[in-house]
């Protein structure tokens, strides 16, 4: 009889270190996502996600995914988003210029510590023009300052720009404890733990004001439950969908004899992208509504106006923000898994190491091959994305939830960043059981 190596997780010693020096940080970055930004109007964001449309919707998405930081205006407000769009940005523009796709060639660990290095260096601007971004933008939405004697006019210069590093340095604090936890804690996963224990720190009082609705408490109760399990369940199923294309790899030399050729396969994901088109559609949506808060107390009254519209329509309330939404995240599915699969020059690789496609030349038509295949599968990958990114919207057109849709970010956006996290987190402490020579007893009687 044999016993599943889980049951080993706690006396292995070298894992539960991990385990508990994982979970000490993100203790210490939730009890830093509860310092607040010295003159912060809480009553004003308070006001704003009570009174709900686009401004409301806005506010609840980014506080869900920040983890509360945004309701608090915690100096963690902006999470790590601000190195993930860097990093966004940097793999991007690997394949736009011809350097830096060569670098990344040709020696793929060097190039890698580059994209790292620099994609700290591009997230500590990210971070401060974000930060005022998000100050100015609801400044607009409360109709006044959120800050007290924010500005960069006389006498407003130094306090403002010691705010901004002050929220550049909690981001860049969070961003230290993920590297931390990477590196003595469970490895590769320290910034989406990060991002995944600010989603799950909100679940309390999201059901708690879901509870507070006396006369839609039982509906929603068991919808909230039917929509979740059944997300979960979509989730699983489209994340663990994959193509596997046969390659028949070249036989080895045993003394003066050369074995058969070996059959195998070559995995294609259906959703290689991962969370990312989510992330990035939602960036590039909000950016209008950032760029217009400037120009709403305009003192020209069409140019605040037509700011306004801007604002209202990019906020996140409109049913062109959510269709948009939708269209994006397909197409950024698209892209990305484009922009990765050619990263990974599958095409060279199997040439380099003598393995070859039945019927497919090796070389530049593999590569071709496997990328006309990978379109082919990420295509249901892609529009299972924008579902899951418009569920809430959805939703809220069937069920009459009010104000209480925005809990349902929780069942999709949240809910494809949670599942893929514990799923990651999961296979890697497996990993790590079988690499210390648990994978399974045998139980002696």
């Amino acid at each position: 009889m044999k016993r599943s190596a889980w049951r080993y997780l706690w006396s292995a010693q070298d894992i539960r270190r991990k385990l508990l020096i994982t979970l000490a940080l993100l203790v210490v970055y939730r009890f830093a996502a509860h310092v607040p930004v010295p003159g912060v109007d809480r009553a004003a964001i308070a006001d704003i996600l009570r009174g709900g449309g686009a401004a409301g919707t806005l506010v609840s998405l980014l506080d869900l995914l920040s983890g509360g930081t945004v309701s608090n205006f915690s100096v963690l407000a902006m999470g790590v988003y601000p190195y993930i769009t860097a990093q966004i940005i940097l793999q991007l523009l690997v394949p736009i210029i011809p350097s830096l796709q060569k670098k990344m060639q040709d020696d793929p660990r060097e190039g890698q510590k580059w994209m790292e290095r620099w994609t700290y260096y591009l997230a500590v601007p990210m971070s401060a023009l974000q930060a005022v971004g998000q100050i100015n933008i609801f400044s607009s939405m409360s109709g006044g300052s959120i800050i007290h004697n924010f500005g960069w006019g006389p006498g407003q210069f130094l306090s403002s720009a010691a705010l901004v590093m002050s929220m550049t340095a909690g981001t860049m604090f969070a961003i230290w404890l993920g590297e931390l936890i990477s590196e003595f804690g469970i490895r590769n996963q320290g910034i989406s733990l990060i991002i995944m224990s600010g989603i799950v720190s909100r679940v309390p009082a999201n059901i708690t004001r879901l509870l507070s609705d006396q006369a839609n408490r039982l509906p929603l109760l068991f919808f909230m439950g039917i929509i979740t399990l059944l997300t979960i369940f979509a989730i699983v199923f489209v994340q663990q969908g994959q193509r596997n294309v046969p390659v028949m790899y070249p036989g080895r030399r045993v003394g003066n004899r050369m074995s058969m050729p070996v059959k195998g396969t070559l995995p294609l994901k259906v959703n290689l992208a991962g969370m990312i088109p989510l992330i990035f559609a939602q960036s590039i949506l909000t950016f209008p509504a950032i760029i217009a808060s400037y120009f709403v107390h305009s003192s020209n009254t069409a140019v605040a106006n037509f700011a306004q519209s801007i604002q209202n329509m990019f906020g996140g309330g409109s049913n062109v923000y959510w269709i948009m939404y939708f269209l994006m995240v397909v197409i950024f599915t698209f892209f990305y898994t484009d922009v990765l699969f050619s990263q990974q020059n599958y095409g060279e690789n199997l040439k380099r190491i003598g393995a070859q496609i039945p019927g497919v030349s090796r070389g530049a038509p593999t590569q071709r091959y496997l990328t006309k295949v990978l379109r082919r599968i990420t295509l249901p990958g892609a529009l299972f994305l924008g579902i899951v990114a418009i569920l809430p919207w959805f939703t809220g057109l069937i069920l009459p939830l009010g104000q209480n849709t925005g809990l349902l970010l929780v069942s999709s956006a949240g809910l494809l960043i949670v599942v893929g996290v514990v799923r990651d987190t999961f296979f890697l402490i497996e990993a790590e059981l079988k690499q210390h020579g648990y994978e399974e007893k045998l139980l002696v009687r």
